[in-house]
């Protein structure tokens, strides 16, 4: 699929969903069974939390497929997906103006059989394979952790279900990235 289609897929999905809610589309990549089964994470590109690859849905491709192609753009993977969500959840997503839209997010989990080379956001983004408790924890969303755990077949216990911590702010993001820069030119000048 070309750019320009993608663009627009992902514009149309910006749109659909009612009561103002935006929804998105997410894969749970997994492999192994039992104890072997891992989850695989990635992170964000600007707030670098642990989330599962998700996008906008994509014209002319079933919310399925779309969940794929992003696990494929954003990780890498690829692999048997079902054609059911699994479950939903929401999260704040911070918008370029700086403000925050609610999107419920539909999780198709995704059996992963191949991981590619070289894939759209290599390099942008931290991959990791863990252990579905290790998964649930990292995780911010409460109804995520619960979803990935569920799946699982896992359980939390109590103290496992910290109260989630905010993300930051695109400021506080800008602030952290600008002290990562200041450190960095004072340790190669200030010397």
């Amino acid at each position: 699929m070309d750019e320009v289609t993608a663009s627009r897929g992902k514009q149309e999905g910006r749109k659909s969903g009612g009561g103002g809610k935006r929804r998105q589309v997410a894969a749970l990549p997994w492999r192994g069974e039992g104890a072997a089964m891992r989850i695989l994470l990635v992170s964000s590109r600007e707030t670098r939390r642990w989330v599962i690859p998700k996008g906008w849905p994509m014209k002319g491709k079933s919310n399925f497929a779309a969940a794929a192609q992003e696990a494929y753009e954003e990780a890498g993977v690829d692999g048997v997906i079902a054609d059911k969500p699994i479950g939903e959840y929401e999260y704040l997503k911070r918008l370029k103006s700086g403000a925050a839209k609610l999107v419920k997010v539909d999780v198709f989990p995704l059996q992963v059989t191949g991981e590619h080379a070289a894939w759209p956001e290599k390099g942008q983004r931290t991959l990791q394979w863990m252990t579905p408790v290790e998964a649930a924890l990292a995780v911010q969303e409460p109804d995520l952790r619960d979803l990935i755990a569920r799946f699982a077949g896992v359980e939390l216990s109590e103290e496992d279900h910290p109260a989630p911590t905010p993300a930051p702010t695109p400021v506080r993001v800008t602030f952290q990235r600008l002290r990562r820069r200041i450190t960095a030119l004072w340790g190669r000048y200030g010397r």
